[in-house]
C-alpha cells in the first residue's frame, strides 16, 4: 500500500518550483519533516538562527544577492520579529514566511497562548499579508498563493500552519 504524501512534500516542491535556495529556520518541531527535505536538497541552503528576526536580515540579503528565500518558525517567534518587519515594508522586498501556530487547538502549554492569539494580528499589524491553513488538502494551494503573491508583488506574505494541522504536542503524556 502506498504512504499517502505528506504535506510537507507539497511545500518543499513549491520551494524548489519557486527557486527557493534559502531556508532559515528556528529549531521546531512542527517544520521537522520539512527541514529534513530541505536539507537532503543539493540546490538548498539550510541556515539555522538564533532568533527569527536574522531570518528576515537574511531574506534581504538573499533578495539583494539574486536569490528567493523562506524563513520558518514558530508563532512564538513572531514577537521577537516585530521591529525587523519594518525593514520589509520599508524595502518593499518579497518576503515570505512559513509559522507553525501554537496556542491554539490542543494546546497544553498556557505559556503559548498569548502569541499564539496575537499572531495573526501583530503580523497584519505590521503589514504582512496573513494566510491561514486548518487542514492538509489546502497547503499546496495556500502556499503557492502566498509564495507568488510574495514574490510578484514584493510584499511580506505570512503562512499560519494551525495547531490542528500540525497536531497537538504534549510533554510527559498530559
Amino acid at each position: 500500500m502506498d504512504t499517502p504524501r505528506h504535506w510537507t512534500t507539497d511545500i518543499h516542491t513549491l520551494f524548489k518550483a519557486h527557486h527557493i535556495a534559502l531556508v532559515s529556520y528556528v529549531p521546531d518541531a512542527g517544520h521537522t519533516r520539512l527541514l529534513n527535505l530541505c536539507r537532503a536538497d543539493e540546490g538548498m541552503r539550510l541556515v539555522p538562527l538564533t532568533t527569527e528576526e536574522e531570518g528576515i536580515a537574511l531574506a534581504a540579503g538573499a533578495y539583494l544577492g539574486g536569490q528567493r528565500a523562506a524563513l520558518l518558525m514558530q508563532s512564538s517567534g513572531v514577537g521577537n520579529c516585530i521591529n525587523m518587519l519594518s525593514l520589509v515594508k520599508t524595502c518593499s522586498f518579497p518576503f515570505l514566511a512559513l509559522v507553525t501556530m501554537r496556542g491554539e487547538w490542543g494546546e497544553f502549554n498556557p505559556w503559548q497562548v498569548p502569541m499564539g492569539q496575537a499572531t495573526p494580528d501583530v503580523l497584519r499589524a505590521m503589514g504582512v499579508t496573513v494566510y491561514r491553513v486548518t487542514d492538509a488538502a489546502a497547503v499546496h494551494s495556500t502556499v503557492e498563493a502566498a509564495t507568488r503573491f510574495a514574490f510578484a508583488s514584493y510584499v511580506p506574505v505570512a503562512v499560519l500552519l494551525s495547531q490542528s494541522l500540525l497536531g497537538s504536542k504534549s510533554f510527559g503524556g498530559k
